[in-house]
């Protein structure tokens, strides 16, 4: 986030106490400037500044408006525009919140080190062993001994070539989703594949739904996008159905958005039952439900899909990137029938298409079993590694699944979230803390920890004893992790 200038007039002021219900700003009009744009800079400023700490409570609505002389509506455009650009988090019961805010600083410390120097935990990846490079190696051989002009020369159809998207039905079908190709995009990996859904029915100010800990992804969309996020309170199943309904019964929701397989971060998986849940409220509110599946694909039992029980208002998103190989950017978006025509259209004013040679490498990967041959591999050796995550951390693990490329770690009381993962950056260990996941407030904090990748047993599990010992370790009185 670029620095933002204090606005300010004069001197600046004393920094108030860490109490963020006591915040009152000194608000003045300016030119060319609203009300609520004016308050969301003063909310940016006082916490770069540190007036206002992370998690404070920020004044509720009503109270701030009444002491400044200001209306509630511009009080909430302000907060609602703070929350958009990621200083606030608002959580429907309990109120708004500013936001931890160390994910750059830390990550600006692993910068300063060499790669080869540190153990990274820090990202979500499929795992990387011989058998994906001598697959990767054998396929591009055969494209380059071969004629390759059916997929490297078109430029049309947009939503992909037919074969592909023919190809991607049997992929789909496997998990849960019934689709004729027509139905079908192919996109340059999942991320691809939400924006485009979010692009079709979300406009700024719009409300939508998602985990409290949610992929980092949705949260910047949100910011793209201009929409509003929420995140609903979650169990080890994910979402609530009676925080979805909730919500829902409350008005103004456009769309849900979940992971409802392997979530990142937490590894939840939802049971058919749940699924069903969803799906029933929000065919009853008429709330779109956009299905994050890229993780899908690892789970050896069945599961339906939520999107199948919305015919009109599920889109289902999905990729090879966690599941087959990390390089093969290779996405299946599935929309209901009235969206296929804008879909395509925002894709081709985005990327004017998947790109088709990663495209045609999946295809002839699901027609030749090599797909659920890595697809194998990945389960095996992802257990193994769950395997070593559960020996080595057990009490400190919050949530994980034994097929999860993550897991989700308690930090201990006599750390801080910030001092833990600088403490573990010195130890060249990089882990993610709560900050880029947070969708609301009252998650508790944690932080993850991720298993993919290149790396074999015994270096990740020199990494996890670091962990280890490090979370049971008590932090210097002064310095890094202090605690004051």
């Amino acid at each position: 986030m670029p620095h933002r200038a204090d606005p300010r007039a004069g001197p600046e002021s004393d920094p108030a106490p860490g109490n963020g219900a006591a915040w009152r700003p000194a608000l003045t009009r300016q030119k060319g400037k609203t009300k609520h744009a004016a308050l969301t800079e003063w909310i940016i400023a006082d916490i770069d500044a540190g007036r206002l700490k992370p998690m404070d409570r920020m004044p509720p609505h009503r109270d701030l408006a009444r002491d400044l002389g200001i209306s509630v509506q511009t009080v909430s455009l302000g907060y609602q525009e703070a929350e958009r650009l990621g200083y606030l988090s608002g959580e429907v019961g309990r109120g708004t919140f500013v936001r931890a805010r160390v994910t750059e600083r830390v990550g600006q410390m692993m910068l300063d080190r060499s790669l080869d120097e540190v153990i990274d935990l820090s990202i979500v990846r499929g795992v990387y062993l011989p058998e994906h490079e001598e697959a990767s190696r054998a396929v591009l051989a055969t494209l380059a001994a071969g004629e390759n002009a059916a997929f490297m020369q078109p430029c049309r159809p947009i939503a992909g070539l037919d074969r592909h998207r023919e190809v991607a039905t049997s992929w789909l079908a496997a998990l849960g989703v019934d689709a004729p190709p027509e139905r079908i995009l192919i996109t340059n990996g999942a991320a691809h594949a939400l924006f485009l859904a979010l692009a079709c029915i979300i406009r700024a100010g719009d409300v939508v739904l998602t985990e409290n800990l949610t992929d980092h992804g949705i949260i910047g969309l949100a910011n793209i996008l201009g929409f509003a996020l929420k995140g609903l309170p979650t169990d080890e199943q994910g979402i609530r159905p009676d925080a979805f309904e909730a919500a829902c019964a409350a008005g103004d929701v456009r769309a849900l958005v979940l992971i409802p397989t392997l979530n990142n971060p937490t590894g939840h998986v939802a049971t058919p039952e749940r699924r069903h849940a969803i799906a029933e409220t929000a065919q009853r509110h008429g709330v779109f439900v956009v299905e994050d599946e890229v993780c899908k694909p690892l789970i050896d039992a069945p599961l339906p899909a939520i999107t199948q029980w919305l015919p009109d208002l599920g889109f289902f998103a999905t990729s090879f990137t966690k599941v087959v190989l990390t390089g093969l950017r290779v996405g299946y978006l599935v929309v209901p029938p009235r969206y296929c025509i804008r879909a395509e259209s925002i894709l081709r004013v985005t990327s004017w298409s998947a790109t088709c040679l990663p495209a045609e490498i999946a295809t002839r990967w699901v027609e030749d079993g090599t797909a659920r041959r890595l697809l194998a591999v990945q389960r095996e050796e992802v257990r193994a590694r769950q395997q070593l995550v559960a020996d080595a951390l057990g009490p400190h693990i919050a949530s994980h699944h034994p097929l999860s490329l993550c897991a989700w770690l308690k930090v201990p009381a006599h750390w801080t979230e910030d001092g833990l993962v600088r403490a573990l950056a010195e130890r060249r260990v990089a882990l993610t803390p709560s900050d880029p996941f947070v969708a609301g407030s009252g998650h508790g904090g944690g932080v993850r920890i991720c298993i993919g990748g290149k790396m074999g047993h015994a270096t990740l599990a020199l990494a996890l004893d670091t962990v280890r010992q490090t979370f049971e370790q008590f932090p210097p009185v002064f310095g890094v992790g202090a605690i004051g």
